[in-house]
């Protein structure tokens, strides 16, 4: 049965600036004429996506393997962010898999590569290039075609469950083994592969596991295109043999109601030519639909959703006596140092989705009046009750004004502040719409002291609608602080205990982009009320 329309969310975007991601982007990969490297039987390819960073080739990901076939179409959807403004440069290589789907080691198991850019491949939206074995020599007449198709914010995916009844077999001493493929008719007639499903050995009537795909795939948001459907029984050497064939539209999906199926007939049109009384190969059920609705950052935002930002200043004495112009904290008033920098760099961004412009501003590891006490998590306006400042400016107020009347200490503690600002989000997170979200900018001249406190304190804010940017200020050696980024490896407390998702984005301010955090806030924010199922409100 057609089970209610779900919502879901993705970080899609449209605000410009450095390094912010544009769209989404699905790649499917297809070859030709690849090199046969085995004896009795033909290749058995399989395509590796390589992504480089830093230098460095890293696999992204990989297709199946398609046995004995040297002009495989991949079923595989390889799905990546684009950022226009980003040379983002990708390695194609394909490899014939021998028995376990690992790269083997010896030359012969290399079939060819290819490198482009994400950004040529969006150009053009159909590349094809000849494919290259070791130092530039061609692999005969090998080539790779890469489609790629941008997936807006609002289009959705869908989620299909396929079955089906009575196939015929072809199997002489046991069954079919049947799978389906989904094939888009595009305008010019082309066919694209949209999904193949898995093997169902020695079956008549299987059930295919359920699988998503993005309406944009699927149909190009036409609900009217047709779609041609495949059935085959499987074949270890490559040599399918046709069951039979049927097209459908979206549209005939979506007539699934409760208690209500959708099924078409499985035809041979060869058996139908020469078979007076054939009926069908079989007949293909849709037994469920699910439509899952995509939102984008902008509608969150149009929704009414509301950015509370904090920002908690690192006033320990490593930063260096703020009367001394060598300070990170020095006031001079020609020009903001790097701490103001940072703030308003971050902040002026953060004000435009907080209707109040009302900012808590704190600050930790510093001794503060009247005793003079260490304290790790204090209001820089010395109002415990109301911590906030009005805007930005108020914000720099506020910290010019606190400077004189503090003892820069120590040490770095973050963790109170995190448990803070987390305490406070998840009152906010009790409330099941998507109204508010927090934003905890932590500015700070090196590396925490007490990173076990705050791996925990991490992990428990990442259940909480709360999201944390950290900036290195200065030029002090910050590798120790990228263990909290998250990017290499997911981040764990002392106890081994993992984040429910990645909240943290840390970032030497000396490598810091003027528009960067758009990026920041469309990826966390919409991760969390994805995780959440919440959908934007609409006033």
């Amino acid at each position: 049965m057609m089970n209610e329309v779900q919502e879901a969310t993705s970080p899609a975007t449209s605000l410009s600036g450095p390094a912010t991601c544009v769209s989404k982007v699905e790649l499917r990969v297809s070859c030709k004429a690849l090199l046969d490297r085995d004896t009795l039987n033909k290749s058995d390819p399989c395509v590796v996506l390589m992504v480089q960073n830093n230098g460095q080739w890293i696999e992204l990901d990989r297709t199946e393997v398609i046995k004995s076939n040297l002009h495989p179409v991949f079923g595989k959807v390889f799905g990546l962010d684009y950022y226009f403004e980003e040379v983002q440069k990708l390695r194609f290589e394909v490899y014939d898999i021998h028995g376990t789907h690992s790269i083997g080691t010896r030359d012969d198991d290399f079939l060819g590569g290819m490198e482009c850019t994400l950004g040529q491949i969006v150009a053009q939206k159909k590349m094809i290039k000849p494919l290259l074995l070791k130092y530039g020599k061609y692999a005969g007449k090998s080539t790779i075609t890469v489609h790629a198709e941008e997936i807006s914010g609002n289009n959705g995916y869908v989620e299909l469950s396929f079955c089906a009844k009575k196939l015929d077999d072809k199997d002489l001493f046991s069954k079919s083994d049947p799978f389906l493929e989904i094939f888009r008719i595009n305008d010019d007639g082309t066919e694209q592969l949209v999904h193949r499903t898995e093997v169902i050995k020695n079956n008549l009537n299987p059930v295919w596991e359920p699988f998503k795909v993005s309406l944009i795939s699927l149909c190009s948001c036409d609900e009217e295109r047709k779609l041609k459907c495949l059935v085959w029984d499987y074949d270890s050497r490559g040599k399918h043999d046709f069951i039979g064939e049927f097209y459908a539209t979206f549209r005939e999906m979506q007539k699934i109601s409760s208690g209500n199926k959708v099924s078409w007939d499985c035809m041979n049109p060869k058996y139908k030519q020469k078979k007076r009384n054939y009926k069908n190969s079989g007949v293909v059920i849709l037994s469920d639909l699910k439509l899952h609705r995509v939102y984008s950052f902008l509608d969150y935002i149009m929704g009414g959703c509301q950015i509370h930002f904090t920002v908690a200043i690192d006033f320990t004495a490593s930063n260096g006596d703020p009367r001394n112009s060598c300070s990170l904290h020095y006031i001079n008033p020609y020009q903001p140092n790097e701490y103001l920098k940072a703030l308003i760099a971050v902040g002026e961004i953060c004000q435009d989705y907080d209707s109040d412009k009302r900012f808590s501003a704190l600050g930790f590891g510093a001794r503060i009046p009247p005793n003079y006490e260490v304290s790790h998590d204090f209001a820089i306006n010395f109002n415990p009750e109301d911590d906030e400042c009005e805007g930005i400016q108020g914000v720099v107020e506020a910290y010019q004004n606190c400077l004189p009347k503090i003892q820069l200490y120590g040490p770095t503690n973050v963790a109170p502040i995190i448990n803070r600002i987390a305490k406070v989000a998840a009152g906010d997170g009790n409330i099941k719409d998507a109204s508010r979200y927090h934003i905890l900018l932590i500015l700070t001249d090196g590396v925490v002291t007490d990173m076990a406190d705050t791996r925990e304190a991490i992990v428990r804010a990442s259940y909480q609608p709360l999201s944390i940017i950290i900036v290195g200020v200065g030029n002090a050696d910050f590798t120790d602080m990228q263990i909290l980024d998250g990017d290499d490896g997911v981040l764990r407390s002392p106890k081994g205990e993992p984040v429910l998702r990645d909240i943290v984005q840390f970032v030497p301010f000396r490598d810091f982009k003027t528009l960067w955090p758009n990026a920041f806030l469309q990826k966390y924010l919409v991760k969390w009320l994805s995780i959440s199922a919440i959908r934007p409100f609409h006033p």
